[in-house]
């Protein structure tokens, strides 16, 4: 099944990445691997609260469920290099505990904007110089007006997004 979804996705689609999600184990990741250039971004620590009913539930060895995929993206899965995670925003501490478990990966970070989370916060927790943020902020452009100035009203929103990031940025000492 994973490899008809992988050819859909890269083949049919043309996409360049998709979000992936980890619970059924490598054997579910590695048709996609077969797509040379293209980027597999694997859920971790979603921003959803209820995200935490699976991916903060401890293991047997101790550690979170999303720190022990952490490790495997960060390590024997990541067989070709193109591994990315998905990581809220909306929880910084859970972001910095990845962001120093895999500190090479880039991050696919949702969360600011309608959902709340902080963006000095999330930038100081996650970017690294060798390690790649991508700020989602979906909802706050997606419904930034709902008559006729949505254009201009979600370019504002962008680029007040887009500018935080960049203030938060400058101010990170990493």
């Amino acid at each position: 099944t994973a490899e008809q979804y992988a050819r859909e996705a890269f083949v049919r689609y043309q996409a360049d990445a998709v979000t992936l999600s980890p619970v059924e184990g490598f054997d579910s990741i590695e048709p996609y691997l077969a797509y040379e250039g293209r980027g597999l971004i694997l859920l971790c620590r979603t921003s959803n609260a209820g995200g935490a009913d699976l991916q903060a539930q401890p293991l047997a060895s101790g550690e979170r469920l999303f720190e022990h995929i952490a490790k495997l993206a960060a390590g024997p899965w990541n067989r070709s290099g193109r591994l990315g995670l998905v990581v809220g925003a909306t929880f910084p501490a859970e972001l910095a505990r990845v962001r120093a478990l895999a500190p090479a990966l880039p991050l696919l970070i949702p969360g600011i904007g309608a959902q709340g989370g902080d963006v000095p916060a999330t930038v100081q927790a996650g970017w690294r110089r060798d390690g790649p943020i991508v700020v989602s902020s979906s909802r706050a452009v997606l419904y930034a007006a709902s008559d006729d100035t949505f254009a201009s009203a979600a370019r504002a929103a962008a680029l007040d997004t887009r500018d935080a990031l960049a203030a938060a940025r400058a101010a990170c000492a990493l």
